[in-house]
């Protein structure tokens, strides 16, 4: 086991150069694929907490924008900081914290749009306006470590190893997609 874990650490330290076009790809498929992981939380989120499922979210795919555009925002801002994990969980925490709650707020009160509310979920201690709580901004702090830490390494990884024509394609599509639903989800409604 202590192998392992020293391999994975050597793997997560090294550095890749890469392009311009190369970062960007990554970053596009860096907030699908948290798009991807925010609809999988929720979806069994609320399968607990209301006994079945429920599909979350206003877009028709299989992602939710706001995980995407978060997971974008903690690499922006914490990557640079990987070398000290409690950095980055905390400023994962309160990226994650200020971003649901000015979006939540912004949407009820401009909008008249309340996409979620935390004051009819079960632990939700911490509880702020029903915008944010405790338990979500607890579990986006430890996203934030298991984005920086397994996600980025691993997308690294691939992106030096396969074709870069195939990344490309495995970048751009499912983003192109993401954003051309989160166009017809909001033009729909």
């Amino acid at each position: 086991m202590h192998e392992i874990l020293n391999k994975f650490k050597e793997i997560q330290e090294k550095e890749y150069e890469f392009t311009i076009k190369k970062k960007i790809e990554i970053l596009l498929l860096l907030i699908v694929c948290s798009g991807i992981f925010g609809f999988i939380y929720e979806m069994l989120f609320y399968r607990i907490d209301l006994g079945y499922f429920v599909k979350r979210g206003t877009t028709y795919g299989p992602w939710i924008p706001i995980y995407g555009f978060g997971g974008l925002f903690i690499v922006l801002i914490a990557y640079r900081f990987r070398k000290k994990p409690l950095l980055v969980f905390l400023l994962s925490f309160l990226i994650s914290g200020i971003l649901e709650f000015s979006t939540g707020y912004l949407l009820f009160h401009i909008s008249n749009l309340r996409l979620w509310d935390y004051n009819t979920e079960i632990w939700n201690w911490g509880n702020i306006g029903g915008y944010v709580c405790f338990r979500s901004v607890m579990f986006f702090g430890l996203s934030g470590l298991l984005l920086i830490y397994v996600f980025i390494p691993i997308v690294k990884i691939i992106a030096n190893k396969i074709n870069k024509t195939l990344f490309s394609l495995i970048s751009i599509i499912p983003a192109i997609l993401f954003l051309t639903d989160m166009i017809i989800s909001n033009l729909l409604k």
